[in-house]
């Protein structure tokens, strides 16, 4: 396991790494927040960084008590390597993965701030969204049948089975929230909210439906992921210095590619409740208008590619239109699966976790009652029918 005494000596072993930092006078710090791995910065004296990142044999959320495949750094290195394939500047580079030990070196993007941060703190999501939206469209035509045909996307479907992560989304996203479990908590100002949905079998019915998608539905390697927290940014739209990337991958499997545009929704809902709580309204109101922004980029992307699909005299015209259709019911089922989430079970998020107890009580109703309303009636009901209902649910909660 690397620690910060021994990070030195890794990447001076590591020969696709050579003269990539100095190491004389090199810094490490840990920085791993996340759920299940460590990560360590590594920087010289003149500035130049590498990240290492090594999966550990169980998920760090719970400890050794919580066992997890080492192997799905590889899961990450090779997804990774296929998006920066097709869409290289939307994605974290990767310089290396070292299979024995299980670890990546990556880009360096300390100059970047994970966008919840960003959010949380207020800044800017003008631009943020639409890349990501131009990121799954590139995947779903770049991995899918569309450019492999349907041998290539058999075999590549078959060789990126995600077992063991996949079971985590299984059970955190479409299982325990609804049906209880010892990791889920809330606190007891809205357990009367979280008593209602366990008792409301339409609502439950339907999280088993979008379970039954994810389990059966395989279109593209998703990210599995892609949230608010797994996305970088750095500067203001319309620089030159703007960037935004995702990152974290290890959940990357073949499945519908509607539940990587309903995780990143289900998150955009979270940052809009949070302003909304907040007394932020306008702002609030702009971040649930990036949810149609994000899809219009995606489905945007996906007709300029679709010219170059291969088969074009099966795959036809009609044929976009009606899967778009099937993609925008996903995103919006897998949307509300992610806003009860994202309450209830584990790993929450800190848009909600770090408001005051008022606040919190105000976003967990405007997510919980949005986020059945998206479950339920999914694409049978318009963007700006939804944006209207968030307004209205702002308001009542504030009463």
């Amino acid at each position: 396991m690397l620690t910060r005494e021994t990070v030195a000596q890794y990447i001076l072993s590591r020969p696709a790494l050579a003269g990539s930092i100095d190491l004389e006078g090199m810094t490490a710090e840990e920085v791993g927040d996340g759920n299940l791995n460590l990560v360590f910065i590594c920087r010289d004296t003149s500035g130049r960084a590498v990240i290492l990142k090594q999966s550990l044999p169980y998920v760090r959320l719970v400890g050794p008590a919580w066992p997890m495949t080492e192997d799905r750094a590889g899961r990450e290195a090779h997804s990774l390597s296929v998006y920066g394939g097709l869409a290289p500047n939307l994605v974290c580079g990767l310089l290396e993965y070292n299979e024995d030990c299980h670890i990546l070196a990556l880009e360096d993007l300390t100059d970047h701030e994970v966008v919840r941060s960003r959010l949380n703190r207020g800044g800017s999501h003008a631009g943020i969204f639409q890349p990501m939206g131009v990121l799954i469209a590139r995947v779903l035509f770049g991995t899918s049948w569309l450019s492999l045909k349907e041998e290539g996307f058999r075999l590549q479907a078959g060789a990126t089975v995600n077992t063991e992560l996949c079971l985590i989304s299984e059970e955190l996203i479409f299982t325990e929230p609804y049906f209880g479990g010892p990791r889920n908590s809330v606190r007891p100002s809205v357990d009367s909210v979280i008593s209602s949905m366990r008792t409301d079998e339409t609502w439950t019915t339907a999280v088993m439906r979008m379970k039954r998608r994810f389990l059966s539905v395989q279109e593209a390697l998703i990210h599995g992921d892609l949230h608010t927290g797994s996305m970088f940014a750095r500067g203001e739209s319309g620089h030159e210095e703007f960037s935004v990337k995702a990152f974290d991958s290890e959940f990357a499997f073949y499945g519908p590619i509607g539940f990587d545009m309903g995780l990143l929704w289900g998150n955009i809902l979270a940052a809009a409740s949070r302003a909304a709580a907040l007394g932020e309204t306008e702002r609030a109101n702009s971040l649930v208008a990036e949810i149609e922004k994000s899809w219009l980029a995606f489905e945007q992307q996906l007709r300029s590619d679709w010219p170059n699909r291969q088969k074009p005299e099966e795959y036809s015209d009609d044929f976009l239109e009606s899967w778009l259709a099937d993609i925008l019911d996903d995103s919006w089922g897998f949307a509300g699966c992610e806003a009860a989430r994202r309450v209830i079970g584990l790993a929450k998020v800190s848009d909600i976790e770090t408001l005051g107890e008022t606040e919190y009580v105000h976003a967990v109703n405007v997510m919980m009652t949005l986020g059945r309303s998206w479950l339920l009636s999914r694409s049978g009901r318009s963007f700006e029918d939804y944006h209207q209902e968030f307004s209205q649910l702002v308001d009542k909660f504030s009463a």
